[in-house]
């Protein structure tokens, strides 16, 4: 195998962060992330004092959402957030999908607000593209599991 040197190598031409520099990096992305599979395990398992929010607009909402996740659109969060989230809660919040940051923007407000907060990475597109149920008007729905976001299986990955 032949060892590119870094001038040569699109990825080492900026070089790596050290392992302490990462420990600190990679760490506090786990603070202000989770994912849908985590997710979807903790409202199965109805862990205590977890509240997840989705911000997007009442269409939005009406298309489908997390079943168990409560609806405030981002601008209503300041106004809303201490009549419907309890004090000490942790909250999770979530939007469209990658391309979207709505959710990085509610995350934002609860924050200013005192919530401890989490974004869930991934968003609505990609709880259904893992074959999560969703709540529509006519009830819970799946979509089948996209195979190139999860195992066919409709598990976890197991990461």
């Amino acid at each position: 195998m032949t060892n590119l040197l870094p001038d040569t190598s699109n990825v080492l031409r900026t070089p790596p962060a050290s392992a302490a520099e990462a420990i600190v990096h990679f760490a506090a992305r786990l603070t202000f992330e989770t994912d849908v599979s985590d997710v979807h395990a903790d409202l199965e398992a109805g862990v205590e004092g977890l509240v997840v929010v989705d911000s997007r607009d009442d269409h939005a909402w009406r298309q489908g959402h997390l079943p168990g996740a409560l609806h405030l659109p981002r601008a209503d969060i300041a106004r809303r957030a201490a009549e419907l989230v309890p004090a000490g809660a942790s909250v999770v919040t979530y939007c469209w999908g990658p391309g979207c940051n709505g959710a990085t923007r509610a995350a934002l407000e609860f924050a200013r607000l005192g919530y401890p907060v989490k974004e869930m990475i991934g968003g609505y597109e990609y709880w259904v593209r893992e074959g999560f149920p969703v709540r529509t008007a006519s009830g819970l729905v799946r979509r089948p599991v996209d195979d190139l976001t999860a195992p066919g299986t409709g598990t976890a990955c197991g990461c």
